[in-house]
Formats: structure tokens, C-alpha cells, sequence
């Protein structure tokens, strides 16, 4: 009898190692299809479906070409996906193993290998970065009398340092050397890097500190950066499809996704080159990326530590001024906690999310200026599939204005000499279509003065004089364009 129970249970036991083995390898085709089928928009009327999109009708209304997707679930790389092509003009489809700037997202991955140069004490997160500075040195002023640039700041945005981010240098350019960058000299187009405020005091994005975590990372070493991120995390990670190296290497060539503005024009060069490397010199995939969001996740719960510590993971997702993190930025808490960042490289458009202890996240990577709508819209598709409950459409109530008050409102505005738009009417809505780059967007009423738009969730706030005559609006109640015409 007790032989007899024994079998019974034994038998019972390997049926659930079956039934969990088999959920965790669960076949991943319903939820593609559902986050294929059902992309959104960040803004639906009240009393009205939501409406839902297809991926590929969106890439053709955004004009991006590539597209491409990995997905983690129950800590395993679930699925990745390409859409489109290489370009507009290729026959190259995108696959999972073509590769893309990852513009900003070069910033958490450096992080990463300066954190194990933190941990070698090779670095230190709370020292005066000059100590390990040689070639150039961060300019002492009024504002470091009292407080330094430390390597904790540059990774969390509160080093108080300039310069926001990089265009890029065009493929026959004459490209600045790390130093040149921080000085502002020439051949550099953006200016010197600097403390313009009381460092630790605000939060403000600054890729030039990442740059300067880059020039502290090759002193502290004796070794170039991209060597540094080869060795350190690439390697161990296995993204064995990214590379630092600036310019990009001509045996990637045939792998890289050529970059696009957002009239769906080719970039001249066909991308441009990053000697800021750690701020956005990254080229990789989506799958590469979802190692490092994997490893993160894997770190944080002590399963895995090949780059860094579990200690140093929890120091990592530790939240700073701006819900910043060494490097990701943060959001939820506990349980909650997610980690992200996104990208912008010319042409190319970016993001990754991921939930710290829930070991599921996305990577996502286009080749074109208007991927980033396309991406969060790609995001509630996501969300509505997985059941995430976090990237959601807002729901407004539209107001009927006769045309006759519409029409007002008609005409040419201009923030500056090259920032131009012109609002026309359509029906029951205006339209403003930007001069530089030719995608116009539909605007509902939502008073007798104020706008919405149902893709981006902005708002355009119409301003008149005493006389009632319109003088110009505010598109968020920031950026401010005349009349005039």
C-alpha cells in the first residue's frame, strides 16, 4: 500500500514538473500576434472604443522602415522579431541579428562596466572625478567651491554638467577625439562640457557626463572605451552582435539598418558617428539588449554575476534625484520596480523597459526619427498583451466648435526662423503640419482655445490679444509660436 502511494505521488510530482515545464516553454504565437495587431494611440475619446492598429500599417503612417523586437519572459529571451527593411530602397529584410544605434541606451550599458571598474577599485562612485581625470579635467568654478563631480552624479544626471546630448558626425567628416569633445574645440559641434550649477542640487540629462564617465573609465584603465565595454560586459553578456567601436566597423555593414529622418529620407552616410561613446556610441540588437536587461534582472535576484555583484545590482536600481538609477532610469518601487531607457540617435529611435523582479522586458529598435512614436504606441500593445497595466490611452472628452469658430485659428506660426508650422482645417479639427518634417497631426478641441492630439497626447494652447485676434499658441505650455500669417 505505502509502494502503491509512493508511485501515486511520484507520478502526480513529474505531471507538475510537466505542466510547469511546459507553461515556461509555452509557445509565444498568440501573444506576437495580439502585440502585431493591437498597437494604440496615447489619447481616444471618451465614450468611444479605443481604436487598435496593426504594426505594419504603422510603420508605413510613421514612414519607418526597420523595426525590430525582443521579448523576455519567465527570465528566458521568449521571442525576438524583425519588421521591414534595412531601408526604404533595400530588399534586405530585418531580422533579429540587424543592428542599431542604441543611441542613449549606450548609457546603462557603460554604467554597467564602470560599476565592475567601481568594484576592482579601479574607480570610486563617490570620489572628485579629477582625481582620475589626466587629458582633460572637469573646469573648476563658483559652482564646485562647495560641492564635486562625482562618478555617482555623471551616472545618475546630478553632476550639474552641460551639454544634453550629440548629433553625430556625417561619415566624411573629420571626427573629434574624446578630449576635443569635452573641450567644445574643433572639429566638435557641440560645445565644452562644464558645471553650470551646484553639482548634486538638480536633476538635469547630460550626456556630456557620460562622456566624461567615458574619458574616466579609458584613464582608469589604461584602455580604449570600446575595448573596455568588449572586455567587460559584450564578452560575458554574449552580445556577440554590438560593438563600441566608432566608426562602425566595416564587416557590420551588411547587418546595420540604415538611418532615416522623419520624411523617410535616407541620413546622408547612411548613420552618422559617435566618438561620444558611452552616451551613445552603442551598436547592437534587440536580442543583445535583452542579455543585458537579463542579467540585470538575473544580478538583482543573486542568480547570476558575471559583470557585477548582487549588492552592486541593488546599488544600481537604487533610486536618485529624477527617479534615477547608476544608470537606468527608475520607476515603482519594491516588487514594482522597473528599470528603463530610450534612445535617439539620428535616424534611429530606441527603448527598453523592463520590470526588476518580474524577470519580463522588451527591447525595441527602429532605423528612423519617427520610431519613437511608433515604439509607444507599440508599447500599449505590448502592455494590453502581457497585462502589464502600465502603458495605457487616455481617455478626453472632445468639444464641437462650428467651423466658422475653427477657422480662426488658420494660418502660419513660427517659433524661429526655421521652425515653422501651418494649421489648416479638416472637419471638426485643425491640422499642423510642421515645415521640417512634413507629418502632419490632427488636433481636436478640447475648449474654445486649447487642442489635443490623440498620437502624441500634446496640447496646443491658443493665446488673443484684448481685440480677440489670435497672437500664437504653446505646445505644452512650453514652446511658443507666433502668428504670422
Amino acid at each position: 500500500m505505502i509502494r502503491i502511494i509512493t508511485i501515486t505521488i511520484v507520478l502526480f510530482l513529474s505531471m507538475v514538473v510537466q505542466l510547469s515545464c511546459t507553461s515556461e516553454k509555452s509557445d509565444p504565437t498568440q501573444h506576437i500576434r495580439e502585440v502585431e495587431t493591437h498597437l494604440m494611440p496615447a489619447v481616444a475619446f471618451e465614450g468611444e472604443p479605443v481604436p487598435t492598429y496593426r504594426l505594419d500599417e504603422r510603420m508605413r503612417h510613421y514612414k519607418v522602415p526597420g523595426l525590430s523586437i525582443a521579448f523576455i519572459d519567465n527570465g528566458q529571451l521568449a521571442w525576438a522579431r524583425g519588421y521591414g527593411y534595412h531601408s526604404f530602397d533595400s530588399v534586405v529584410e530585418v531580422t533579429p541579428e540587424t543592428m542599431f544605434q542604441a543611441a542613449s541606451i549606450s548609457k546603462p550599458v557603460a554604467a554597467l562596466a564602470a560599476l565592475s571598474l567601481v568594484e576592482d577599485s579601479l574607480l570610486a562612485l563617490d570620489e572628485d572625478v579629477n582625481r582620475y581625470l589626466k587629458r582633460w579635467q572637469v573646469p573648476d568654478n563658483r559652482f564646485t567651491d562647495t560641492s564635486r563631480v562625482t562618478l555617482r552624479r555623471l551616472m545618475t544626471h546630478t553632476a550639474g554638467l552641460t551639454v544634453h546630448g550629440f548629433p553625430g558626425y556625417e561619415a566624411d567628416d573629420t571626427v573629434p577625439s574624446v578630449t576635443g569633445v569635452l573641450k567644445g574645440s574643433a572639429p566638435a559641434n557641440t560645445g565644452a562640457v562644464y558645471p553650470d550649477t551646484i553639482p548634486g542640487s538638480i536633476w538635469r540629462y547630460s550626456g556630456g557626463g557620460y562622456t566624461v564617465m567615458q574619458l574616466m573609465m579609458e584613464e582608469a584603465t589604461g584602455k580604449d572605451f570600446a575595448g573596455i565595454m568588449q572586455e567587460r560586459v559584450l564578452e560575458p553578456l554574449t552580445m556577440n552582435h554590438s560593438t563600441y567601436v566608432q566608426p562602425l566597423p566595416e564587416q557590420y555593414h551588411h547587418q546595420a539598418g540604415i538611418a532615416h529622418d522623419e520624411q523617410g529620407r535616407e541620413i546622408s552616410g547612411r548613420w552618422h558617428v559617435y566618438p561620444e561613446k558611452a552616451a551613445a556610441g552603442l551598436w547592437t540588437t534587440p536580442s543583445d539588449l535583452a542579455r543585458y536587461i537579463m542579467e540585470v534582472q538575473q544580478s538583482l535576484d543573486g542568480a547570476s554575476n558575471r559583470v557585477i555583484s548582487r549588492e552592486m545590482t541593488r546599488r544600481m536600481l537604487s533610486n536618485h534625484k529624477g527617479d534615477w538609477g547608476l544608470g537606468p532610469a527608475l520607476d515603482g518601487k519594491g516588487d514594482s520596480l522597473m528599470f528603463q531607457h530610450g534612445g535617439a540617435n539620428a535616424g534611429y529611435r530606441c527603448r527598453i523597459f523592463a520590470f526588476a523582479g518580474k524577470d519580463q522586458g522588451v527591447a525595441i529598435m527602429t532605423n528612423s526619427d519617427n520610431g519613437g512614436d511608433l515604439i509607444t504606441e507599440l508599447m500599449r500593445s505590448i502592455d494590453r498583451a502581457y497585462g502589464w497595466n502600465h502603458f495605457k490611452t487616455e481617455k478626453k472628452k472632445r468639444v464641437n466648435l462650428p467651423q466658422k469658430q475653427l477657422a480662426v485659428y488658420l494660418g502660419k506660426y513660427r517659433m524661429n526662423p526655421q521652425v515653422e508650422v501651418k494649421v489648416e482645417l479638416e472637419g471638426d479639427h485643425l491640422t499642423i503640419l510642421p515645415s521640417w518634417s512634413g507629418v502632419e497631426a490632427e488636433f481636436y478641441p478640447a475648449s474654445d482655445s486649447i487642442f489635443f492630439d490623440l498620437e502624441k497626447d500634446w496640447t496646443v494652447h491658443f493665446k488673443m490679444d484684448a481685440g480677440g485676434d489670435i497672437k500664437g499658441f504653446y505646445v505644452n505650455d512650453r514652446s511658443y509660436f507666433s502668428k504670422v500669417e
